[in-house]
């Protein structure tokens, strides 16, 4: 049976903008937000702070 309220959420990928490494996960609610998400999270690879923007 499914869940009531949970079918706008989905499960959404994080790249670094900079080095285009997948490093995280998050979910969104695509009726709500249907633009692509952007955050400034710690890359562990480039070792900074950088932009991660959603990815398909």
């Amino acid at each position: 049976m499914a869940s009531k309220g949970k079918e706008n959420r989905i499960v959404v990928t994080l790249a670094c903008t900079t080095c285009k490494s997948r490093n995280y996960t998050t979910s969104k609610n695509k009726k709500n937000n249907p633009e692509r998400l952007e955050f400034r999270k710690f890359c562990n690879t480039c070792r900074v702070h950088a932009p991660h923007r959603e990815t398909k």
